[in-house]
């Protein structure tokens, strides 16, 4: 996996404990997608018009332990 930096400066100071992007409900949304995902996965967050737009999950399956019908059981669940 790559990291991307960018110039960007944070608003934070150490003291502050306030949040100036993500909401609350944003911080659950993001947690659940993050517990959906199982072993493997990503989460992104898509930020459009300087506000945060969507949440995308992918799900990954290691190859070594797949086992047939697996990937079917799991999308009728």
């Amino acid at each position: 996996m790559s990291t991307i930096f960018s110039d960007h400066k944070s608003p934070y100071n150490d003291k502050d404990d306030v949040y100036h992007f993500l909401l609350p409900r944003h911080i659950q949304m993001i947690d659940e997608a993050l517990c959906s995902l199982g072993e493997y996965g990503e989460v992104r967050l898509v930020v459009e018009k300087g506000q945060l737009r969507f949440l995308v999950t992918q799900k990954s399956y290691d190859t070594l332990k797949w086992h047939p019908g697996i990937l079917v059981k799991e999308l009728d669940a």
